[in-house]
């Protein structure tokens, strides 16, 4: 794998992902727009069909005089279930009815519902080949009803008493007739299966109606030749006239016996008043008779004269004693008349004691009678309740017979069921839906050429990174110490890959920005730099190193300064010598710049990554330097790239000149480091002279050799 050591942790470089797929993005949006092609031309081809959809609603109806009270009551539970409504559902699914729609429309002389009589080649092929089985063995009948029912859907709706009829057809008129043609016929089967119901139970009661009036007729008579037998003749209160007799003497006797008491009560009260010498006036009888009424008013007008002559008479007169002889004879009549008002109230008693003793005597011998009736009337009741049974069971047939034969009219049994949407004539085909499927098969076919060329990645290894913290073996951290120190060794500058003669385009100069030196003076360390790059946000940096390798170090350090931070950067090796090739790669042989503009690598084949930090690393490459700096035009483009995929882009060009930085971009806004980590003032001044006069003006030393030396050591531990 390239940039990951053979025994290291790795991790998936997300970045590295989205970059290969933006590196190869024209190939992605050609395969992308070929297959929108190829949908399109395929949608196109597609014959299309058009949908009618026609919704019943199912609900309990009744005919217009008929009772709708009884009728929801007697049907609304188990007509307006899930269960009843499915198997509505499955009845508008049934073979008899989709026969009647087939018949009715005149289906067979269709070929859209017999396409196995045309015939295909493919079709043959699979026939042959005993793969498909031959549509011709099923007879005609079967194979339309069969592609009816592919064409036909039938569903409820959600949460409602909606039924939905959809069909499909590549004709319009139709998609909509059949299910139209599906409702029709459906609600005359429910209406047809009511008429039937009723039909057959009139049928069914005629002859029992008959029966049961002559069963009516003959329980009837036995109640009246019994009743008769038996002397029960009927009363007013229901009761055998034996009994109402004895009630009504029963009453009698005890309004007697009342009338005695109360006649006996009276003569004791009236002998009382006698016997004691209290006055007889207080008492009702004796108040309410006449006679007396008369005798004391004529006594308490004799009282009256007697008192008023006594106080002008003497007693021995003469008038006084007349008066008081009359006096005396009326009281002796006020006792007479008592006696004879006694003398009655106790003839009232002896009449009412006969009388109680009479009625007591007739009682005994009619609860004689009562009790023979009513051991007569049990046969009697038998008898009634045979014929009360009878004749309501005939009221209930003639009532349900007079209902069923009002309902014999096709107009008077509609169906549960009425339609509440008709299928319409569509304009539009549902299907193929020609943009729907475009724009699926382009974004398909993007994901899937996005993945494939993501697993090439991954497969390649050039999408792994090292993880931090990974254990360096340590003669690996040997070699990388020596590989550090070898640069003090080389004293002879290596020519940059700019430097090779190529055939140069004429360029224009760019307006020169202000400088943007390191906000700490006297602070050119690695570090400081890094910081500074990160202030500055600049995309790209390019680092030129008068003094040969170990100014590349210190540009390596830089990058993996940098990416210790958390920055995204990749440095792109445009040296002669391929140091930071030599100090960063796994694999000295990689693909790199040179095999890029040679065309001899993909641009995502030569990315690769550090082997100690998170950088990425271009390698300087395997390909000859004069062969592919004619293609150095392309370099900008390349950092134009890079520049849009990570957040620093460092290119080491070695010791290069202005000449060489301008045919490697023709941007002025970028960052011109001076890798010096042991300054030379004359190679310092003349490389700052000339880039300040090319217009460089953001130019930045970094120097500090024993700081980068030990920021390497540190990174090969």
């Amino acid at each position: 794998m390239s940039g990951v050591a053979g025994n290291q942790d790795v991790d998936i470089d997300l970045g590295q992902l989205v970059r290969a797929v933006w590196a190869r993005r024209l190939k992605v949006v050609a395969i992308t727009l070929i297959g929108a092609g190829v949908a399109f031309a395929g949608a196109k081809m597609i014959s299309p069909q058009y949908r009618g959809e026609t919704r019943l609603l199912i609900e309990p109806r009744a005919p217009a005089f008929a009772n709708t009270t009884q009728s929801n009551d007697g049907n609304a539970g188990p007509l307006l279930d899930e269960l009843n409504i499915a198997s509505q559902v499955q009845l508008l699914q049934s073979a008899d009815l989709i026969k009647k729609v087939i018949n009715s429309e005149k289906l067979y002389d269709l070929p859209e519902f017999d396409d196995a009589a045309s015939g295909s080649a493919l079709t043959d092929i699979l026939v042959a080949l005993h793969i498909k089985k031959n549509p011709l063995e099923n007879p005609p009948e079967e194979r339309v009803i069969d592609a009816f029912t592919e064409r036909l859907q039938v569903f409820q709706v959600p949460g409602s008493r909606v039924i939905g009829i959809a069909f499909a057809s590549k004709d319009p008129k139709l998609a909509a007739r059949i299910p139209n043609a599906m409702a029709s016929a459906y609600l005359a089967t429910q209406s047809g299966a009511k008429l039937d119901t009723n039909s057959e139970a009139t049928r069914w009661l005629e002859p029992e109606i008959e029966s049961l009036r002559q069963k009516v007729n003959d329980a009837e008579q036995k109640v009246a030749e019994y009743r008769a037998k038996h002397g029960l003749l009927p009363t007013n209160g229901g009761s055998n006239f034996p009994t109402q007799q004895l009630n009504d003497i029963s009453a009698e006797l005890t309004r007697v016996r009342g009338e005695k008491a109360n006649a006996e009560a009276r003569a004791q009260a009236v002998r009382n008043a006698l016997s004691s010498g209290e006055a007889s006036d207080t008492l009702p009888d004796i108040m309410s008779s006449q006679s007396m009424q008369r005798l004391k008013a004529t006594e308490s007008g004799l009282q009256s004269q007697i008192s008023d002559l006594s106080t002008t008479l003497l007693n021995n007169h003469p008038r006084l004693k007349s008066l008081r002889a009359q006096l005396a004879d009326i009281k002796t009549q006020i006792h007479q008349e008592t006696q004879k008002i006694l003398a009655s109230i106790e003839n009232e008693a002896k009449v009412a004691d006969l009388r109680a003793t009479e009625l007591e005597r007739q009682s005994g011998t009619l609860q004689a009678n009562s009790a023979q009736a009513g051991e007569d009337e049990v046969g009697l009741n038998a008898l009634q309740r045979e014929a009360n049974a009878q004749r309501q069971l005939l009221e209930t047939y003639l009532v349900r017979y007079r209902e069923a034969a009002s309902r014999a009219d096709k107009n008077s049994s509609p169906a549960d069921a009425r339609i509440v949407s008709r299928a319409i004539q569509p304009v539009d085909p549902y299907f193929p839906k020609v943009v729907p499927i475009v724009i699926v098969a382009a974004v398909a076919t993007l994901l899937m050429s996005a993945i494939v060329i993501m697993l090439a990645e991954l497969f390649s290894g050039r999408a792994l990174r090292p993880v931090e913290g990974g254990v360096m073996p340590a003669a690996r951290i040997e070699d990388e110490q020596q590989a550090v120190a070898a640069p003090k060794a080389k004293r002879e500058v290596a020519p940059s890959m700019l430097s090779a003669p190529v055939e140069e385009e004429p360029e224009e100069d760019a307006p020169a920005e202000l400088t943007a030196p390191p906000e700490e003076e006297n602070e050119f360390s690695v570090g400081s730099v890094a910081e500074y790059l990160i202030g500055s946000r600049a995309p790209l940096a390019i680092a030129i190193s008068p003094t040969g390798d170990d100014g590349s170090a210190a540009t390596v350090s830089l990058a993996r300064s940098l990416a210790d931070a958390g920055q995204r950067v990749v440095l792109v090796d445009m040296t002669g010598s391929g140091y930071p090739t030599e100090l960063m790669a796994e694999d000295q042989d990689a693909p790199g710049v040179t095999d890029l503009l040679c065309g001899a690598a993909a641009f995502g084949d030569t990315i690769h990554g550090d082997r100690y930090t998170d950088a990425h690393l271009i390698p300087q490459g395997t390909s000859d330097v004069r062969k592919a700096m004619r293609g150095a035009h392309r370099l900008s483009l390349l950092l134009d790239a890079l520049v849009s995929a990570y957040d620093l882009v460092i290119v080491e060009c070695g010791a290069a000149d202005v000449a060489g930085v301008s045919r490697l971009t023709r941007r002025k806004d970028v960052e011109i480091i001076l890798s010096m980590p042991e300054v030379i003032e004359e190679e310092f001044v003349s490389a700052m002279t000339a880039f300040e006069k090319a217009g460089y003006e953001r130019v930045v030393l970094m120097s500090g050799g024993e700081a980068v030396m030990e920021d390497l050591s540190r990174h090969a531990a």
